[in-house]
């Protein structure tokens, strides 16, 4: 592929944090879509004005050298294994150390129903997540459940924007996102998705506690739903040394878990949970 050619203001689509995409004008992959993976990195600005990286935070502060190629060889890894397992994705070829070549695919959303009213907005992406363990939002949101406590693979959707919300699965069919058969799917197949996710680190003695993945209807054939954008360490929650037991939690958790109250925001955090950069370390040899 002539990068050189694909790489021009005429062929730009969009730009998000991470991440560039760009229109293919010919050649083998014409019509499609090329993933460039930057090294812009997000965090916040200290008291001095300097920048700490945080893949938690939404604002690009900086960039690190490297990380876009990291980024992408650890997305083409999963998308490799998860073709192997024939799960569905926008997947298409790795083109150089920091591209990818994925089908044009819609995400799923709603245009705003009432235009002519304050404050109507679009949906513009819904997100899903899994829940294999009781951390992070879902703790928060369910105190009563205890910390880090084992989950049968909870299946949730949230809509994208500044700030993620929780939606039900009732909303998203009542407003006419999805219908009720597509919601049913979906929720069976995030959970394959995760099943081959938590496979992989489990080979490697890690446990997946959670995680975030989108979701798209592709434009071209019969527009199915598949797996879209990448696969990241920054929307992975991943511990070492988890060990279950009789009660449904880990046996590690009294002296991993930490929790605090502070008003009436809950936090919690867990030591032996791996950072996007170790987890970006584990795989950025891996091949499929």
């Amino acid at each position: 592929m002539d990068l050189d050619r694909v790489l021009k203001r005429d062929n730009f689509v969009s730009a998000g944090k991470s991440k560039d995409i760009y229109r293919i004008p010919g050649g083998e992959h014409k019509g499609k879509y090329a993933f460039v993976f930057t090294d812009r990195a997000t965090g916040y600005l200290d008291r001095e004005g300097r920048p700490v990286f945080d893949p938690g935070c939404d604002t690009v502060v900086g960039e690190i050298a490297g990380k876009g190629a990291i980024a992408c060889r650890f997305a083409t890894h999963f998308f490799k294994l998860l073709a192997k397992m024939r799960v569905p994705t926008h997947y298409l070829a790795t083109v150089a150390d920091n591209v990818m070549v994925v089908e044009p695919a819609a995400p799923i959303g709603l245009a705003a129903q009432g235009p002519e009213f304050a404050g109507a907005a679009p949906l513009l992406n819904v997100e899903w997540t899994w829940r294999d363990s009781a951390m992070g939002s879902f703790w928060r949101r369910y105190p009563f459940v205890r910390p880090c406590a084992d989950l049968p693979r909870v299946v949730e959707a949230w809509t994208k924007g500044k700030t993620d919300k929780l939606i039900t699965f009732e909303a998203l069919e009542g407003a006419g996102v999805m219908t009720g058969a597509e919601i049913a799917r979906v929720k069976r197949f995030v959970k394959r998705i995760a099943a081959v996710i938590a496979g992989e680190f489990a080979k490697r003695g890690l446990h997946v506690l959670d995680g975030k993945v989108e979701l798209g209807r592709l434009k071209g054939g019969d527009g199915r739903i598949v797996l879209i954008d990448e696969i990241s360490p920054d929307v992975l929650r991943v511990c070492r040394g988890h060990r279950s037991g009789r009660a449904g939690a880990c046996l590690l958790a009294g002296e991993c878990v930490r929790t605090r109250i502070e008003g009436d925001d809950r936090r919690i955090s867990a030591r032996n949970q791996l950072s996007a950069a170790e987890l970006e370390k584990i795989f950025s040899g891996a091949t499929s």
